[in-house]
């Protein structure tokens, strides 16, 4: 750089900034972490060497797919999943600009629900038109793997949007899940979710839980009532998971899981369960230091 040459217009460098901005704010769901991704960005770019950045032929793709990276990284984070600390009835930071608007927030809470490598496969793919190549470089997995999440992400925005559960319908599936599987009724458990339903595993590398995903309402039921089987038993209570009902599992006085489901009408389109204990550290901490919370603490908002 440094040359007239290389010089660009202003309102192409405003353009790219807020397109890194619309990236981040669509995968993050946060206006002060969409901030910060973009400075990180810009950040990365200029640690490369000047030969470097001239090799990049094409440095709006190269900055968007570095925040989309970035992105994927905060996701992971286990202070920030929604499953890492319990927050009484307080949703999570919402974006206050046009992102938001564009969205709305029915899109914004579905993406939520998502997935962290499926909400990247969707956004990056879907609404920005990355490339698959590309997609596949920041999630981490094949075109094929990535083409599948997207596509399962479609499904349960679809869903989502088509049939949005209200809070209480929410809560009402959720505890009847909970009962479910807490007598081990596989038949009822298989009725509230729906027939294309999806189950994500995490365990982080840190336990053997499933490493793909699982689909069907029969495949779902019976790795939920498996995870759920032994002597003794886990016990299931339902606690609110990033503002709405979800499930929490001891095993003696230990979080050993956290279930939160995607509702849409009557059934479940997607669990997720985290079984990774670094991300469970928190939900433990607060265990120890507030105690079994109350009943009114396990309704959802």
């Amino acid at each position: 750089m440094g040359q007239a040459g290389d010089a660009i217009p202003i309102a192409e460098l405003l353009d790219e900034r807020r397109h890194l901005l619309d990236v981040a704010c669509r995968m993050l769901g946060r206006g002060h972490e969409a901030e910060w991704v973009v400075a990180e960005t810009y950040r990365q770019w200029y640690t490369l060497s000047e030969q470097d950045r001239v090799r990049i032929t094409d440095p709006r793709s190269w900055l968007a797919k570095t925040a989309g990276c970035i992105c994927l990284a905060r996701l992971a984070l286990p202070e920030r999943r929604s499953a890492d600390l319990p927050r009484r009835g307080v949703r999570s930071a919402r974006l206050d600009d046009s992102p938001e608007e564009e969205v709305g927030q029915v899109l914004l809470d579905a993406l939520d629900a998502l997935a962290p490598a499926a909400r990247a496969a969707f956004v990056l793919e879907d609404v920005f038109g990355m490339a698959l190549v590309a997609v596949a470089d920041v999630v981490g997995q094949s075109g094929r793997e990535c083409a599948a999440l997207a596509e399962r992400a479609r499904h349960s925005l679809r869903a989502r949007r088509a049939r949005p559960a209200t809070p209480r319908q929410h809560d009402l599936v959720v505890r009847a899940v909970g009962e479910a599987c807490a007598v081990e009724d596989s038949g009822r458990l298989a009725s509230l979710l729906a027939a294309d339903v999806t189950a994500f595993f995490d365990g982080g590398g840190k336990v053997r839980a499933l490493t793909r995903p699982v689909h069907g309402r029969r495949q779902v039921a019976r790795a939920l009532l498996t995870l759920l089987a032994g002597s003794p038993r886990p016990t299931l209570a339902p606690h609110s998971v990033n503002g709405r009902t979800g499930l929490i599992v001891r095993h003696g006085h230990q979080v050993a899981a956290v279930i939160s489901l995607d509702v849409a009408g009557p059934h479940v389109v997607q669990v997720r369960v985290v079984l990774n204990p670094d991300k469970l550290r928190l939900w433990n901490r607060t265990e120890l230091a507030l105690g079994t919370p109350s009943p009114q603490d396990n309704a959802s908002d």
